[in-house]
């Protein structure tokens, strides 16, 4: 076919050339000088939100967060109301598989559907009918000027949501986690710099990755000890294990402590897949949770539920309450 696919099943060439034109939007100078003030101004309002309530779900707080800061970057700024419905109809906390062998599939395929359609008409089109008119700094216009139709850029649109909208809700609500359970490492989250903070927030995510496991295709033959993969071969990448070995990680790998010489492990993957986001992730995480945190009276009413997606090995955390 003639569809362009989006840039995480795209390799070689074209993906290199993909992520070189589109690097500019996440260099840690451009996070901090473009983004930085849009996470500040979406978690002073997500902690009033709380303020005025009392009591909320983290992972509803932390979301809104999410969306904002990464619809800004993608360029869905146009977006008729609703668009948090519309990104948790198609990210359920329950996913099927579609198909036509079971009423369930039949229910599942038209369900997503009609996700998509949603998402479509009520978040793409109007961002990119904005951009036909005047083109902004933003990825969206990037791919107007590359000539994707706008169904292309809804499939980018959907893989930035997944990597950069998803994942950092359950990070955010994991970190925060951590910091009600532990008070020695909340005070000194709290009174630390921002680069230890930092610091604090990747060896987190380097003990817990969102993701847990990344599939890998070889490019050419590999021999790993006594076993040599052959070209092509797919390769499951634990993660989570990878980010335990000591030759990699230092001592004592099971413990939290921030001061290792690597940051993250494999947590955001590694070469030419490498998530641009992730200078993203964590200083919205940190911007968000330094004023949740020093919020007077804040503490965690009720510790969230945990499940596992097995499909695309990751976890989520739902339930977590807090209160001031």
């Amino acid at each position: 076919t003639n569809i362009r696919r989006p840039v995480l099943y795209r390799d070689g060439p074209e993906h290199r050339e993909h992520r070189r034109q589109t690097a500019r939007f996440f260099t840690p100078r451009r996070v901090d000088e473009a983004y930085r003030g849009i996470m500040e101004e979406v978690a002073d309002a997500q902690v009033a939100r709380l303020r005025t309530a009392g009591t909320m779900d983290l992972a509803d707080l932390s979301f809104k967060l999410a969306i904002d800061v990464t619809a800004a970057v993608i360029g869905l700024t146009e977006s008729k109301p609703g668009i948090q419905r519309r990104l948790d109809r198609f990210f359920p906390e329950k996913f099927g598989r579609p198909g036509f062998r079971s009423p369930q599939g039949i229910y599942w395929f038209f369900r997503q559907i009609s996700s998509w359609s949603r998402i479509y008409f009520g978040d793409v089109q109007p961002a990119v009918r904005a951009r036909r008119a005047r083109r902004q700094d933003d990825l969206i216009s990037h791919l107007l000027d590359e000539g994707c139709k706008t169904t292309e850029i809804l499939g980018e649109c959907l893989t930035f949501a997944a990597a950069g909208m998803v994942t950092t809700r359950e990070f955010i609500v994991l970190v925060a986690w951590h910091m009600f359970t532990s008070d020695t490492l909340r005070k000194r989250y709290l009174t630390a710099e921002e680069p230890e903070r930092l610091a604090i927030l990747h060896e987190i995510i380097r003990l817990e990755p969102v993701i847990a496991q990344l599939r890998r295709r070889t490019t050419q033959p590999v021999t790993l000890r006594d076993v040599t993969l052959p070209k092509d071969a797919m390769v499951h990448i634990q993660i989570d294990t990878a980010n335990l070995d000591p030759e990699s990680v230092g001592t004592e790998p099971l413990e939290l402590c921030p001061g290792r010489d690597v940051t993250t492990g494999l947590a955001f993957g590694d070469g030419p897949h490498k998530c641009p986001g992730s200078h993203i992730a964590i200083l919205e995480t940190d911007v968000f949770l330094t004023r949740l945190l020093a919020m007077d009276g804040i503490r965690m009413v009720t510790p969230p539920r945990v499940t596992f997606k097995e499909d695309i090995a990751t976890y989520e955390l739902r339930g977590l309450t807090v209160a001031v």
